[in-house]
Parts: C-alpha cells; structure tokens; sequence
C-alpha cells in the first residue's frame, strides 16, 4: 500500500548572506513513517537541507509543506519536530531519567503521565538499569539513545538526525548503525538522517537521497542507488567502482561498449548511440578471477597484475588490461605474483553506462 506523503518539499533554495548558494531547487517528497537519509561528502548541503525543514534555517525560496500546510513560517517549537545532533547534549548534572523528563516538565505534563512516559521510553532504549546515572557514566552509545529518548518523550511528527554516530569509535558505530535502523522502524516515525557515511546510509535508510554541491542527483532505495545510479557522481560515490572510459559501437548483434581492451554488450534499455563516448562502471564483485591459463571466450580478459594488497578476508587486487588499469578481489587464498598474467571474467549484465 502506498504510504501517504508527509512531507513535501518544493523548489528550496538557499543562499547564505555571503553569496554562497547552498540549496539550488530542491524537490522532494518524504513518506509518512519513512527513514530518509541525506548521503554526501562534507559542503553538499545536506545539512542546510536537514535545518531548513526543521525550521533552523530559513529558506531563500520555495515552500515546505507537512501533509497539506506550508510551515515556512511556521516556529520551530510548533513544528511538532524533534532533533538529534552530533553532539547529543545532555544535560551533565541529570540523571537519564531526568534529561528524558526534561521536555515534558517544560510542557507542565502531570507527574504521573510524565513518570510513565519516561518508564515506558527507559524500557524501550534499553536504559532501566542506567535510569539514576549521570551522562559521563554511560557510553557514546548509551548516550545516544537518551538522546533519542529525550526527543521521543514529547512525541514529534518528524524526527531530525545530523550525523549522529559520527563521534563514536568504528566498532560502536558499526553496532549503532544496526539497532537504530531498526528501532526507527519499531517507532514508525517520519525521520529525516543525515550522514557521510555510505555504509550508515544503506544500513538505516528506506530510500537516499545523494546530495552534491546543493542538489539532489538521485533519490532511490539503497539497493538502486548502489546497483543502477543515475549520474557519474552518484557511481563513483557509492561504495568502490571501476570506471573506464568508452565508445558506443554497432556490431552484428547489436550496441556494445568498446573498453579498448574489450568490447561488452551495451546495457538494455541505454538511450547511448553508436559513436558516444561514456563512462563505463564496473563493482569488483563483478569480476572474478579465472585463472591464468590462455581463454578469450566470453567476456574473460588477460591482465597483467600490478598490485596485491592482504585485506584479512582477501587480497586486493589492481591489475592492467591493455591501457586500462582495474581492480578485484580474490580469496584470501588465492597466489598472485606482481607481473604475473591472469584471466577475469567481467559480468557484462552488471555494466553500467553513463
């Protein structure tokens, strides 16, 4: 069933007192009780984005609608949206009992409504035993979700992270990437996440939007943005790729992409023609090692290896194909010499032109 729209944001622009234009005609529509992550390097705007809806920024043009209202001049405090930010901002003199209490006390709640909110909230973060400790007792992720527990207890519409696990250790956020998609998902709440982050993203995200220098170059589920992106910046952002240069050629069979070391069936569907020249994407997942016995059948290659780098798990392979340089990987198993010549097969269905 099609979820109904939540929010609805239509040509925003942002342009900063300096000139600087942050935002350049943004589009885009959010689901009710959809997880949407804002993905892109540092200076993309996302974080304006994130702000601008929330009410922290104020826009330079377009209109921003919750269901059917314009809340552009609507106040923040009557966005009925909570923010979770980098740094979580706990109060240090609280307990996590009191720092979850604290929107509701200022919103004159009855005692007995507040201790139940805040028993509930506590049972769901998994906080009970840590309710009576002070902040710099708990760890980054404890922390994290008294965070989160405080915004939740005064029951927003929309909930706004900027980066939120960003000053945790590689383990911790690896763990927290995990159990706060998943909870999101237990809350149902509209959230809007903003992250650098690929891994975070494909982790907690139901769709991402890829921001660069203020605009949105593709909004899609993960699974699309990662297998069939739209524009070069999106390729080559989304997680590690091969790119090599191209030509669109006619053959008996059809259209296909000259590599200079090989030619591959054009992908069905390009709107490329004979005598283009593209950008051709390949994942190192979609190359395998073969072996190095001679074999030009298919689509398998020779390629003369040039690096071999232990991960743990794999090597890391870098290898040339005629001019071209590409790289794979290969079981932690495998042997491959520097200089010696092998053969990989190159999954042409998984080919992506731009």
């Amino acid at each position: 069933m099609t979820r109904k729209t939540h929010i609805s944001i239509k040509h925003i622009s942002k342009v900063f007192p300096d000139g600087t234009r942050a935002l350049h005609d943004i589009n885009l529509d959010i689901a009710e009780g959809e997880i949407l992550v804002l993905l892109g390097p540092s200076g993309c705007g996302k974080s304006t984005l994130l702000r601008t809806i929330g009410g922290l920024e104020q826009k330079s043009g377009g209109d921003i609608y919750f269901y059917n209202k314009e809340v552009s001049q609507v106040p923040v405090e009557d966005r009925n949206v909570g923010f979770v930010f980098q740094n979580y901002a706990l109060f240090p003199t609280m307990t996590v009992r009191e720092n979850i209490a604290f929107g509701l006390k200022l919103r004159k709640m009855a005692k007995a409504e507040i201790s139940r909110k805040v028993d509930s909230l506590l049972e769901m973060m998994e906080l009970v035993e840590h309710a009576e400790k002070k902040p710099r007792q708990l760890s980054g992720g404890q922390q994290q979700r008294v965070a989160i527990a405080r915004v939740l207890a005064i029951e927003p519409e929309v909930l706004l992270l900027d980066e939120p696990l960003t000053a945790l250790d590689a383990k911790l956020k690896e763990y927290l990437r995990i159990e706060l998609g998943q909870m999101l998902r237990k809350l149902g709440i509209t959230a809007i996440y903003v992250t650098h982050d690929q891994l975070e993203a494909m982790s907690i995200a139901d769709r991402i939007a890829v921001m660069n220098l203020g605009v949105i170059e593709q909004v899609d589920t993960p699974e699309r943005i990662y297998s069939s992106p739209k524009t070069d910046f999106v390729a080559d952002f989304i997680g590690r790729i091969n790119c090599v240069k191209g030509k669109m050629v006619s053959g008996a069979d059809g259209l296909f992409v000259d590599l200079g070391f090989i030619q591959l069936p054009a992908p069905s569907g390009t709107e490329k023609r004979a005598g283009d020249e593209v950008n051709a994407y390949l994942r190192p997942e979609d190359i395998e090692l073969v072996g190095t016995k001679a074999d030009n059948s298919g689509h398998i290659i020779q390629a003369i290896a040039e690096q071999c780098i232990f991960m743990g798990d794999c090597y890391h392979v870098v290898a040339r194909a005629g001019n071209e340089e590409i790289f794979f990987e290969v079981p932690n198993g495998a042997r491959i010499k520097i200089g010696e010549t092998v053969q990989v097969k190159l999954n042409a269905e998984k080919l992506i032109v731009l």
